[in-house]
């Protein structure tokens, strides 16, 4: 499963790249390897939404569940995520990265901290 990854760069710009989560196991319904998280929270971010550049607070996932945004890495990349794309938000440092939420209904995520 590709997921997408915004991390730091050594330039101090925040960067996306597609990272691959793969599924192992000898059960029926296979898993990916476990991720300790600290928590989950489910956000609604209101139509017309607009965060200045800023780095994620913490690791964490987020997992769109209705709606769409688009994040703005500081290396000007920008990226589309929409119901069932998640996201692992890893630019704890540096520039970071703006938020903006897209078309006429609210952005409804989880994210997932994670403890590592």
């Amino acid at each position: 499963m590709k997921i997408t990854r915004l991390y730091s760069g050594s330039d101090d710009k925040s960067h996306f790249e597609e990272i691959e989560l793969n599924f192992a196991g000898d059960l029926p319904m296979k898993s990916t390897d476990v991720r300790k998280a600290s928590g989950a929270v489910f956000r609604s971010a209101p139509v017309g939404l607009f965060l200045e550049r800023h780095p994620a607070p913490r690791r964490q996932y987020l997992v769109t569940l209705s709606g769409s945004w688009e994040i703005e890495a500081s290396n000007g990349v920008k990226r589309v995520f929409k119901t069932g794309d998640v996201m692992l938000a890893d630019d704890t440092t540096g520039q970071g990265h703006t938020s903006r939420v897209l078309g006429n209904e609210p952005h409804v995520f989880m994210t997932v901290p994670l403890a590592d």
